[in-house]
């Protein structure tokens, strides 16, 4: 059975004043139906431009974006507008993502009414129907974006990512400006939808406490290339590539009697600006050696675990 997503060596790059910067550069990886994919990195390494091209927000440099195996890269019209509404997004602030002057039950009915698949005397009932999935109270339907919470807001931004029964959504990052308490409701309302409707996801985070949580397979990213990418419990359990490594490092502990043994990661941060064509995390790598500098590719190391280190066994 063909993958859902299947994203073949994809490139969004962008012109800027000293050059060209390397948003995505090469990236590959599959997403099946039902799938939660977390997409881990530090600010900046280029998850949310990866998510805002595959769902077409962005038009790619370069590569091939599939959908159940139709070629999307470069739709437009009436093709773009149906993948669209196979495709949705929720935004990583809840509250610049919504239209300040809608109500919230304009805002969830709004791609109701805009997709024309519904008749006028359903949209109401649909729409509804909606906001009791996600949880939205009646009294609070005719409201405005900023008389909700943060968490509510969401929850509005969910119901509308999922409002044309969506195949695959892209979470840039959906829970990183709430407390943690509403974290954990969104974390789990997700995980409920996704078992409801069997809707696919592309976790986009920095916070790998949550994407282990989530996901069912996780892709390290680092300046806009993966570096690694395997199932979630063993990417936990066997990091392979050294950034990997440092990242988990970096998760604190609970255990007052755990000894932390932090990587610490010195040098400088490669710019995505006209990178050099060698691995660019070298310049901060403790293993780092002149073969480094030549282009690193993605390896099979173990059964569906790759990295994208030449000596990755060697320090593994």
């Amino acid at each position: 059975m063909a993958p859902l997503i299947e994203v073949k060596n994809l490139k969004k790059f962008f012109k800027v004043p000293a050059g060209t910067l390397y948003a995505v550069d090469n990236v590959s990886f599959t997403i099946n139906k039902g799938e939660t994919v977390g997409v881990v990195g530090e600010s900046g390494c280029g998850k949310s431009t990866l998510g805002r091209t595959i769902i077409r927000l962005l038009d790619a440099t370069d590569g091939q974006i599939l959908l159940e195996g139709d070629d999307i890269t470069h739709v437009t019209g009436k093709k773009l507008k149906a993948v669209r509404e196979k495709m949705q997004i929720i935004f990583q602030d809840p509250y610049s993502s919504l239209n300040p002057r809608q109500r919230i039950i304009t805002t969830v009915k709004e791609p109701l009414a805009r997709s024309g698949r519904f008749p006028r005397s359903v949209i109401n009932e649909e729409t509804e129907r909606l906001m009791d999935m996600v949880g939205i109270d009646a009294r609070l339907r005719q409201s405005y974006p900023h008389e909700l919470d943060g968490g509510r807001r969401q929850r509005v931004g969910i119901a509308r990512a999922l409002a044309l029964n969506p195949q695959f959504v892209v979470c840039d990052e959906p829970v990183s400006s709430l407390d943690v308490s509403i974290q954990a409701q969104v974390l789990n309302l997700l995980m409920d939808l996704q078992e409801q409707m069997g809707v696919a996801y592309m976790f986009v985070t920095h916070d790998l406490s949550v994407v282990r949580h989530i996901s069912d397979s996780i892709c390290v990213m680092y300046l806009g290339q993966i570096v690694e990418k395997s199932p979630a419990k063993e990417l936990f359990s066997m990091p392979l590539h050294p950034y990997t490594k440092a990242l988990l490092s970096a998760i604190p502990s609970t255990n007052i009697d755990e000894v932390m043994q932090q990587v610490e990661l010195k040098g400088e941060l490669t710019s995505p600006i006209n990178p050099k064509p060698g691995c660019r995390f070298a310049p901060r790598c403790p293993y780092a050696r002149e073969e480094c500098e030549q282009p690193q590719e993605l390896q099979e190391i173990a059964p569906d675990h790759f990295a994208a280190c030449w000596r990755v066994k060697e320090i593994g």
